[in-house]
């Protein structure tokens, strides 16, 4: 079976009544008229609702199975002064998820500490080890996961016989039985109403923030203290969500959006304002493309290259000359994440060059002896991306593999890996990305289950799906107005793409490599009445190859590109 990618692009029909109802209604351009039907819209009210979000449009979380003796337990934790540990993750949605809370917590006057375990020496999720090693020395009272703790059976059984309350606070898939914890907040939970499902870690951490500040309020806590604006912390949500990829409509779009004012007018985190500025990132117009793209890999970099603290000690940090430091060493390891993904992306090449047969199944299940754990998920995904299939990478040593899986819609990644829980000595995650530890001796045992439960998605659902194109239309017809309407749909991500568009007979002016793989271009639409010229981009082609004096075709974004403090319309090339 050969499934290497090859991106196929189909041109959406709409249909033109709905087209011209919602042109007239808002009075739009027949492009974003076009765009808007393409994503489901059918009334300008709805339209309305999506372009204009606002953080009173939350669904309420009080319907969260577990929230009442979640906020119940925690409020007598602050009464007595008991100690609290938020335990996290070392991704930037388990940072952001400690970084939210342990600061409400402490505005609370809380006696609150954190913890994130280390990638490689401490794995994943809240363990037993460290309740007995960590919690119980420490004299803890009160643990609060975020971003996991749903599969920790042991450690929850372990803090309970030490007489330590756990609240679970998690949107990882979960299925019964449920860790026996004072109260399990996960809105995949099979019995919870609240329909939150799509909300990342931070998302649901947020929710506990919601209904633990109106607890309190009820009971008139916030008399001798302000009470906490949870909209300046949107700027923490919006990192979280945007950098673990869930969809961005209804709760997650308002938060992104909110959290994306916050970091652009308010600029309130200083830490996280040394980080945009070292990006090279423009507050002004900062988007969730600059979140998942420029900050998210930053923060990502702390946990895969050293120790996560560094990122979180950032992003709560006040003292310039700290924020300074840190902001640098972020730097260097985000530096050093590069050159080692790259290495292990071309060792992981050479090995399929030198056994092509490893592409004659329906998913890619490598292993190697001390791959570096931390960008075993960027690799994956790199190669998901080449070769269109699920992927898996495993590091061995000492007899225990520890992987990244990464998938692709068509392959529910999660049910794939429980066909195989067998063969595992643990696994978690979601349809697209998870996590799995397995013996060594299991590996090949592993690698055949995997790819008879993907060669049996591939049967009944192909791999192969075709990237919908909103419109084809004219270089011509792109104006400020439209270019404006189109960013009104921003945030993009998950579940809101961004338009794509179709050009034909594209004539190019001039071209220059830039940044050693960066096509940049001057394109004008080959036509009777010469139109503007326009900036584009063409990232990641091949340098040597000779560039025409017309493309039949190309496939494009388009919007504004701001830079020193003008903006310009840039067309960016998906395909030729």
């Amino acid at each position: 079976m050969t499934l290497k990618m090859i991106p196929r692009y189909k041109i959406t029909a709409p249909d033109p009544r709905i087209v011209r109802r919602l042109q007239t209604a808002l009075g739009c351009d027949p492009i974003m008229a076009t765009v808007l039907t393409n994503r489901g819209f059918k009334t300008e009210t709805g339209v309305r609702t999506f372009l204009h979000p606002a953080l009173s449009d939350l669904r309420p979380p009080f319907s969260l199975k577990d929230m009442t003796p979640a906020v119940t337990r925690i409020t007598q934790a602050l009464k007595r002064q008991e100690k609290i540990l938020i335990f996290g993750d070392y991704d930037v949605d388990g940072v952001t998820s400690t970084a939210l809370l342990s600061g409400f917590l402490r505005h609370a006057g809380a006696d609150v500490s954190t913890h994130i375990p280390h990638r490689i020496e401490d794995g994943y999720s809240l363990s037993a080890d460290f309740i007995a090693k960590k919690a119980v020395p420490g004299g803890i009272d009160l643990i609060i996961t975020v971003d996991n703790g749903s599969t920790s059976h042991e450690a929850v059984d372990q803090a309970r016989s030490a007489k330590i309350d756990v609240i679970i606070v998690d949107h990882h898939v979960i299925v019964p039985p449920y860790p026996d914890a004072l109260a399990v907040i996960n809105p995949k939970r099979a019995d919870c109403p609240a329909g939150l499902a799509d909300l990342a870690g931070v998302g649901v951490a947020f929710a506990l923030l919601i209904c633990l500040r109106k607890y309190l309020r009820d009971r008139g806590f916030w008399q001798d203290r302000p009470e906490p604006n949870l909209k300046n912390d949107c700027d923490l949500v919006a990192l979280g969500t945007v950098a673990d990829m869930v969809p961005l409509r209804r709760d997650n779009r308002i938060l992104t959006q909110a959290g994306l004012d916050i970091i652009r007018r308010h600029r309130r985190r200083p830490g996280l304002q040394a980080l945009v500025e070292t990006a090279g990132i423009s507050a002004d117009a900062l988007n969730a493309e600059d979140i998942a793209f420029r900050l998210a890999p930053r923060i990502n970099a702390a946990g895969r290259m050293a120790h996560a603290d560094i990122a979180l000690s950032l992003l709560t940090a006040e003292d310039p000359a700290d924020i300074t430091a840190r902001v640098r060493h972020i730097e260097e390891l985000n530096t050093r994440r590069r050159e080692t993904q790259k290495q292990l992306f071309n060792r992981v090449q050479t090995d399929i060059a030198a056994h092509p047969d490893r592409l004659d199944g329906a998913s890619l299940v490598l292993w190697g002896e001390n791959w570096p754990e931390g960008v075993l998920g960027i690799v994956a995904a790199h190669l998901l991306r080449e070769y269109h299939r699920p992927v898996v990478l495993i590091s061995t040593r000492n007899g225990k593999g520890r992987g990244s899986a990464r998938s692709l819609p068509g392959f529910d990644l999660y049910r794939g890996l429980t066909a195989c829980r067998d063969t595992l000595l643990g696994y978690g995650g979601h349809a697209l990305a998870a996590g799995v530890t397995v013996d060594t001796h299991n590996l090949e045992n592993f690698r055949k289950q995997f790819e008879r439960a993907a060669q049996e998605a591939a049967a009944t659902a192909p791999f192969a799906t075709d990237t919908p194109v909103d419109a084809e239309i004219s270089l011509n017809d792109i104006s400020e107005k439209l270019l404006d309407e189109l960013e009104t749909l921003a945030p993009f991500g998950a579940a809101n793409r961004e338009p794509l568009f179709l050009a034909r007979d594209v004539a190019i002016v001039s071209s220059r490599i830039v940044g050693r793989h960066h096509l940049s271009l001057r394109l004008r639409q080959r036509s009777k009445v010469p139109g503007r010229t326009f900036q584009g981009i063409h990232f990641n082609i091949d340098p040597e190859k000779t560039v025409p004096k017309t493309y039949d075709q190309i496939v494009f974004r388009v919007g504004w590109n701001n830079w020193n403090q003008t903006r310009t319309p840039r067309i960016i090339i998906e395909a030729v």
